[in-house]
Order: C-alpha cells, then sequence, then structure tokens
C-alpha cells in the first residue's frame, strides 16, 4: 500500500512518487535534503517584527492596496485545515464610507522556519489585498512579489509532510 501524501495531493503521481522514494530513503532522504536547502530558520520573532516584515513587502510590491492594519504569529490556525494563514477582512461604515481593516495571521509554527517559507506565506495573503480567488491573477501577483513563490510552496508542503511523519522541526530559532 502507497502512503497517503496529503499536502501533495494536487501534484503528479510521478512527484509523489518521488517523495516516498525520498521518505523511506532516511539518511539520504527528504530530511536531508530540506536541511541542506534551507540551513538556517529566519530571524523574524515577534508580531510585531512579522508585522515590519509583511508592510515592507506590501510597500514594495502593492503600495496602491488597502493598508494592513495588523500582522501575527497565530496558535489557533492548524495546518491540517490546509491553512498556513489567514487574510480576513472586516468592513465597517464609517460615516459615509465603508472602511475595511486587514488582518493577516500566520501559523505560529513558522516561528521557526527558513525566510522563503515565511515570505512564501506573506506574499500569498498579501495577494488576497487584491485578488479574492486563487485564480490566475493571483498566482501571478504571487509571483510578481515573490518569482520562486511555486518552488517555496511545494518545499513548504514537502516540510509539512516531512512534519507528518518524522514529526521533528527542523530549524530551532535563532538566538
Amino acid at each position: 500500500m502507497q502512503r497517503d501524501l496529503p499536502y501533495l495531493r494536487a501534484y503528479s503521481d510521478a512527484l509523489q512518487q518521488q517523495v516516498r522514494s525520498l521518505l523511506c530513503d532516511g539518511a539520504g532522504g527528504l530530511t536531508p535534503m530540506l536541511r541542506h536547502k534551507y540551513p538556517q530558520a529566519h530571524s523574524v520573532r515577534t508580531d510585531k517584527a512579522l508585522y515590519h516584515y509583511t508592510t515592507d513587502l506590501k510597500n514594495r510590491y502593492l503600495r496602491n492596496a488597502d493598508a494592513v492594519n495588523k500582522v501575527l504569529f497565530d496558535n489557533k490556525i492548524h495546518v491540517v485545515r490546509n491553512a498556513l494563514g489567514l487574510h480576513t477582512s472586516i468592513s465597517r461604515v464609517q460615516g459615509g464610507k465603508l472602511a475595511a481593516k486587514h488582518e493577516i495571521r500566520i501559523a505560529a509554527m513558522f516561528k521557526q522556519a527558513p525566510d522563503e517559507f515565511l515570505r512564501m506565506i506573506v506574499v500569498h495573503e498579501l495577494a488576497h489585498l487584491r485578488e479574492r480567488e486563487h485564480n490566475k491573477a493571483f498566482y501571478q501577483l504571487c509571483l510578481h512579489m515573490e518569482p520562486q513563490y511555486h518552488q517555496y510552496e511545494l518545499d513548504v508542503r514537502l516540510y509539512l509532510t516531512h512534519l507528518e511523519g518524522a514529526g521533528e522541526r527542523l530549524w530551532v530559532a535563532a538566538v
């Protein structure tokens, strides 16, 4: 019986088979590959630092988009529900206008992950400021902000697959 790879279901059978081989390989498998490719965790540790990280990216690529009012690491986001991060928009009537407040929440498990993983998730959530649906325009915007978006997304999914199998985090907080 072949092992189910829930984070990779949308990928080709050939790629899934490669991952299964890496998982069986042990010493030369998935874990060492991820550690080699991404040797250290990012340095964003606080919600305040995450807010600045996010607003810097937003100001660089989405200057005319609505402001992001709140950004934080959230312990309540469960990756098993396919959420690495969440973008919420709350609309309120203020005077005669409709004002929206945007919040971005990133799964707390990504406090200890490579910068590329955090960047991919933040870029994804920022893209929702302009595009609500996961359509072609949405992914084009993600690629505009991060040209390696699809590779990082795959690698995040490989990391989640590793976590499900081995259960150990690969990166620890930098001191």
